[in-house]
């Protein structure tokens, strides 16, 4: 591969400035590598930037016949390219009330942070891109999100022991998909991606295209809109960190109430997403504050349902009480 035709590819830029952003120090990564156009896109972006330091992790999660094929497809795409390549099969059977999704995602982030630690990789990189960005944020918001859902996925998290960043979230599948075309590169397509069964692929083959005909080039607007969403969010988080600071962990009554019914809400949430992770329904945070709003007697009770436990009053503070 030659710099002349690595630098078309649309995702070094995007990687360049997602380094600059979230990982300048980075020195060896990891790439989620599934064989699909995006993840084959962003590996080859990832070999020019950084080469002989990049290792491809492929998982094979043994759901459909076709991941035999994407397992051979990324051993010979590697091969042909330099590139080193970890593969890991899993097992990723859903437990009662979970969905098959969910658990080929948990069973997939192990996976690759599992195999990113025993080759030394600083962090993972996930080709995710603008259409799965702008897919993101109208699933949310068809269902009633706040900003945590409207922020959609995040460009660095941490899980599992592992970095993982998301650099192609600007970047549009069509562009990715075209560059690999014209540069002959080899990719394939998961049929699972067209199963209308699922909420996400409907909207991927009947909102997006509509989307486009009205407000062409309109990915990248959403992208931005979730990274404003993002940022308004942090701001919460820091309103709520000070609030919870007076009002002290678990909160005690009296002082919430001392807040706004609003900033007693932003407060609330925050102190149940990082103490007891989960989050409030708006009907039982309503209902929560209505309670705070109505305790100014020694008797009165709080206990409201919230996730899979409860919110009580716990002498002068409200606890909470995951489920036996």
């Amino acid at each position: 591969m030659t710099r002349s035709t690595a630098s078309a590819n649309p995702c070094e830029q995007a990687l360049a400035r997602w380094c600059d952003r979230c990982a300048p120090n980075m020195m060896k990564v990891a790439v989620a590598y599934s064989g699909g156009a995006d993840s084959t896109a962003l590996l080859l972006a990832a070999h020019q930037r950084w080469p002989a330091h990049v290792v491809a992790l492929h998982v094979h999660h043994g759901l459909q016949a076709a991941g035999d094929d994407f397992e051979r497809q990324a051993r010979q795409f590697c091969a042909q390219h330099g590139i080193a390549l970890q593969v890991q099969h899993v097992q990723a059977v859903h437990e009662p009330g979970q969905s098959p999704e969910d658990a080929a995602r948990l069973a997939r982030y192990a996976a690759l942070a599992r195999m990113a630690r025993e080759v030394g990789a600083d962090g993972v990189l996930l080709g995710q891109h603008a259409d799965d960005q702008a897919e993101t944020l109208l699933l949310a918001l068809s269902r009633g999100a706040g900003l945590p859902g409207m922020a959609s996925m995040p460009e660095h998290f941490e899980r599992a022991g592992m970095r993982f960043g998301r650099p192609l979230l600007d970047v549009p599948a069509s562009d990715l998909r075209a560059w690999l075309l014209a540069q002959g590169h080899a990719f394939v397509d998961d049929p699972s991606n067209t199963d209308t069964r699922f909420t996400r692929n409907r909207i991927r083959a009947l909102l997006m295209p509509a989307w486009e005909a009205c407000f062409p080039g309109f990915r990248p607007m959403l992208a931005r809109s979730a990274r404003h969403a993002a940022q308004a969010q942090r701001l919460l988080d820091e309103l709520a960190a000070l609030d919870l600071s007076h009002t002290g962990v678990p909160p005690q009554i009296v002082r919430l109430q001392s807040l706004s019914r609003d900033r007693q809400a932003n407060a609330l949430r925050h102190w149940l997403r990082t103490s007891a992770g989960v989050a409030a329904a708006t009907a039982q945070l309503d209902e929560l504050l209505d309670q705070i709003a109505a305790c100014t007697t020694r008797g009165h009770r709080i206990h409201i349902k919230v996730g899979p436990g409860h919110v009580e009053r716990i002498g002068a503070c409200l606890g909470y009480t995951p489920a036996l």
